[in-house]
């Protein structure tokens, strides 16, 4: 297989652009790891007019993707876990082509997993869950439970993965299998919700009240990211802060998070007059309870 796809990662690595090429074989007969081709050629390029393209190739009644990425893309994946697979593609993959060891240093510097970048994606996945949990409990008081059964599921999930980054590791692979030794509590809450034989508006106001208080009890830690970064500065508006470039990722979320900080005594939001009458602007610093 790899005799046959040679020619096409060594025309890459001969470019200057490249910075590393790894090959990802198909292990299994129905491998969702490789997209169910058999095999995946992941080229890493320090920049390109489109961060992402993919190429299909066909060769002896089998089937190989060519991802070609740029840096910046590839480290927004691993910051945001946008594309789950591309840890187990960096850890599993066959190196082919490594310009000055950048994958080496890469895996060196991801299985560290610097605090800095913890806590920005920390921040990222505690926003989340705090959009999904309030969403979900909102549908729960409306009686929608199906709706939001399926939010809370996601708000777990957020809480799951906020835990394990607590604990220094990555989130991307086998999420509940890391929660089960790392935090049994939180592991039991979601099992309880998708396996018990309560009703499903029962199995909901139970798990709201338990993650009321899992949330609560991570919140200065989720939420360290964005406070630090509010003490820069005296007072902030919501677009000054969506302009900065740490928190471009929090996204929609962002708002959100403000307001439950705020509701916590976390932040302080306080009004600024405007030139309309009884208008005011709203503005957020650090609140009492820091």
């Amino acid at each position: 297989m790899e005799d046959i796809l040679r020619p096409v990662y060594q025309e890459r690595a001969s470019q200057e652009n490249t910075l590393g090429v790894l090959v990802i074989e198909k292990k299994e007969k129905n491998s969702p790891t490789t997209d169910f081709f058999d095999a995946i050629l992941l080229v890493i390029v320090h920049d390109a007019d489109e961060h992402l393209t993919i190429k299909h190739y066909s060769y002896d009644c089998k089937k190989a993707a060519l991802h070609t990425i740029t840096e910046s893309m590839l480290r927004e994946w691993m910051l945001l876990g946008t594309n789950k697979k591309i840890f187990e593609w960096l850890y599993s993959g066959k190196v082919v082509f490594d310009r000055n060891e950048y994958i080496k240093k890469l895996l060196i510097e991801f299985r560290d997993f610097p605090f800095y970048g913890r806590k920005i994606k920390m921040g990222i996945e505690f926003a989340k869950l705090i959009r999904r949990y309030l969403d979900g409990k909102a549908f729960f008081e409306n009686g929608q439970y199906l709706d939001a059964f399926n939010y809370v599921v996601h708000s777990l999930h957020h809480l799951a993965r906020l835990a394990v980054i607590e604990n220094g590791f990555h989130p991307e692979l086998t999420v509940w299998n890391q929660v089960k030794q790392i935090d049994p509590e939180l592991f039991k809450l979601y099992e309880e919700l998708v396996t018990s034989e309560e009703g499903l508006e029962k199995r909901l106001e139970l798990l709201f009240l338990a993650s009321e208080f899992l949330i609560h009890s991570r919140t200065k830690v989720g939420a360290a990211h964005l406070l630090n970064l509010l003490k820069n500065k005296e007072a902030w508006t919501i677009g000054e802060l969506m302009k900065e470039e740490e928190l471009k990722h929090y996204s929609v979320d962002l708002s959100v998070l403000l307001e439950y900080l705020a509701e916590k005594n976390l932040i302080e939001a306080f009004q600024v007059e405007t030139k309309s009458s009884g208008l005011f602007h709203r503005y957020y610093r650090i609140g009492n309870a820091i």
